[in-house]
């Protein structure tokens, strides 16, 4: 599903325009970046949790030359799925 279709499904559902839509999902987005920035974690009941972790620098590969190289070290995010959202898919 693209932004979009996300988009158009919850202005049908919830009964609002698209540009109203797109704008509650806009500041649902905006909301998680900010409190992962701030705080690192972010919980949604029913869909999962979103963490901030730190990878440590490594020795990669370049696939195609067999080269190795230096991935700095990083942070990125993890999604850690909830039960509800586990059980509903399988």
């Amino acid at each position: 599903m693209t932004k979009n279709e996300l988009i158009d499904n919850l202005a049908k559902e919830a009964g609002l325009t698209k540009t109203v839509a797109k704008q509650v999902l806009e500041t649902i987005l905006a909301q998680t970046t900010k409190t992962l920035k701030k705080e690192g974690r972010f919980a949604l009941a029913g869909l999962g949790t979103f963490d901030v972790v730190k990878r440590a620098k490594r020795t990669a590969r370049n696939p195609r030359t067999g080269e190795p190289i230096i991935v700095k070290a990083h942070k990125a995010v993890r999604f850690k799925p909830a039960k509800a959202l586990k059980d509903e898919v399988s």
